[in-house]
């Protein structure tokens, strides 16, 4: 199930959006057309849970800035693509209520808290997180609760074939979410063994969830909640 677009309209140009997306297509770029070997390019500048918790400043840069850099890099053009699709698809709703600067402090906070939620889930893991799914997921986490009616255009696949469907934005990203969930808890254990920071997903959703209304403030705190009721 891959979504690929909403029916969810704005009022104002996502410049932060757009913004974020070409910066990560940047640093990609860099990583890509550096000289340097990439595994030292990550571990120099991803986010390694063991010294996010002991702040141990063996890395180039302080273990603390490795929170902004690694959000903006990425292991390669299909996890890019993915982030920034996602990003596309429901980010620009989400500026769209918060305003541009809202919208650009909201995502890094939500990209720091869950470096730190994949950090306290494997303390110990020496591997370097690296990727904006932890700051995307922030952003579905709003998504949902502010916009869950909103129609999404979906490819669904059916064996060999593929079908385009609408689906509500609660279930397409209520799906989502829940596998973060399963993978997260079946992933315990193997904290050396690399793969996908599920717990990061789930901190930065947790986020998106918990904090969309402070960063709305008291004049727009307009939540369709009907479907829940």
């Amino acid at each position: 199930m891959i979504p690929f677009k909403d029916d969810n309209p704005t009022t104002i140009f996502p410049f932060a959006t757009i913004g974020l997306i070409a910066a990560n297509a940047m640093v990609f770029i860099l990583q890509v057309t550096s000289p340097v070997n990439p595994r030292e390019i990550t571990l120099a500048y991803g986010a390694i849970p063991n010294y996010l918790l002991k702040f141990d400043a063996v890395q180039p840069i302080h273990p603390f800035l490795t929170l902004f850099t690694s959000m903006f890099m990425h292991g390669g053009l299909f996890h890019l693509g993915g982030n920034m699709l996602y990003l596309w698809i429901f980010g620009n709703n989400i500026e769209d209520r918060l305003g541009h600067i809202k919208f650009v402090i909201f995502y890094i906070l939500g990209g720091i808290v869950a470096a730190y939620s994949h950090a306290v889930a494997s303390p110990s893991s020496m591997l370097p997180m690296v990727g904006a799914s932890g700051a995307v997921s922030g952003i579905l986490g709003a998504y949902v609760l502010l916009f869950p009616r909103a129609k999404v255009y979906t490819l669904v696949f059916f064996g060999f074939f593929a079908r385009v469907i609408t689906l509500p934005a609660v279930f397409v990203i209520g799906f989502w979410i829940v596998l973060q969930f399963i993978n997260g808890i079946l992933s315990r254990g193997l904290v050396n063994q690399g793969g996908v920071a599920w717990f990061a997903h789930i901190g930065g959703f947790v986020f998106g969830i918990l904090l969309i209304k402070f960063f709305l403030g008291k004049s727009r705190r307009k939540i369709n909640l009907s479907l829940f009721l």
